[in-house]
């Protein structure tokens, strides 16, 4: 794919509040058609604890679902909440035909082993795309639900550099299994020649200025700068990190935006790059969760 350069030396900013709402209008139009065919997505969302920032996020998805006219079901825990309690309440919903999507709340409660949850959750009702066998899939390159970040990235990307993808150098900053990793495997399947760097990588700097994408998921505030962009590279900024500057609080990615637009063809903000895409591809996957279930009957 040939990148147009961008002679002005000013980014492109890559809206992920628009996109995100591009793709709500589409899953809308996609419930009403599996509604007439007798089938009503329906999404359960389990949250264990008081975690402020939890709360907010529950309330965005269940915002989300009841606009694309997807029925949302909310399940709150104490923190206290013993785990077989919480696995007894997974085993509940994978029983339940009618629910076609499960979403544990991250985190849990210290108590609470995180694997057993997410393990115990149906791969096909697992909209957050952690269990191991879909995970496994993605890394063999088949049709599985997918994690929401990444999978929002790689939408924000193509609607950017065009469907095609392959053949670029991408560069990932992070390994974590919520982000990074799944990101590689990504984009391995659209054919991208696909690095990781990571705490240990030497010459991070270096490797980061050959890609063409550069995904950047690290949780560091403003660790990357334009000295370490090839120019004219897109970057997608997974980081949200609470900072203060100036004596006020900000959220920040984990690149240094403003210097980057003098560098980079294009870029997301931090708030309103991928943040959005998140939820949105939520609601994708409990679409999709409710496709592959009906194929079952």
């Amino acid at each position: 794919m040939n990148i147009v350069m961008n002679t002005q030396r000013y980014a492109q900013m890559i809206d992920g509040k628009a996109t995100a709402q591009k793709v709500l209008e589409e899953i809308k139009i996609e419930v009403v058609g599996l509604k007439a065919a007798g089938i009503e997505p329906c999404l359960a969302v389990v949250l264990v604890g008081d975690d402020p920032a939890s709360h907010v996020y529950v309330r965005n998805k269940v915002e989300k679902a009841l606009f694309v006219g997807i029925r949302s079901l909310e399940y709150r825990m104490s923190a206290e909440t013993a785990q077989e309690v919480l696995l007894q309440k997974i085993d509940e919903l994978n029983a339940d035909a009618a629910v076609h999507g499960i979403l544990v709340q991250l985190p849990l409660p210290d108590h609470i082993d995180e694997t057993a949850v997410l393990q115990r959750i149906n791969p096909m009702k697992d909209v957050d795309g952690f269990h191991s066998e879909n995970v496994g899939g993605l890394s063999q390159g088949r049709d599985v639900l997918t994690p929401c970040t990444p999978t929002g990235c790689i939408r924000l990307l193509k609607d950017t550099l065009g469907n095609d993808l392959s053949g670029l150098h991408a560069v990932v900053v992070g390994r974590s299994n919520i982000v990074g990793k799944p990101m590689a495997a990504l984009l391995l399947k659209e054919s991208c020649t696909v690095t990781i760097v990571h705490s240990r990588t030497q010459n991070i700097q270096e490797i980061c200025k050959t890609a063409d994408i550069l995904v950047a998921a690290v949780g560091k505030p403003k660790m990357i700068d334009a000295s370490y962009l090839k120019p004219d590279a897109v970057v997608i900024d997974v980081g949200i990190n609470r900072i203060q500057e100036n004596g006020k609080n900000r959220l920040v990615g984990d690149v240094d935006y403003e210097d980057a637009l003098t560098v980079a063809l294009a870029i997301t903000p931090v708030p309103g790059g991928v943040g959005p895409m998140t939820i949105a591809y939520l609601m994708k996957n409990t679409l999709e969760a409710a496709r592959m279930q009906a194929k079952q009957i």
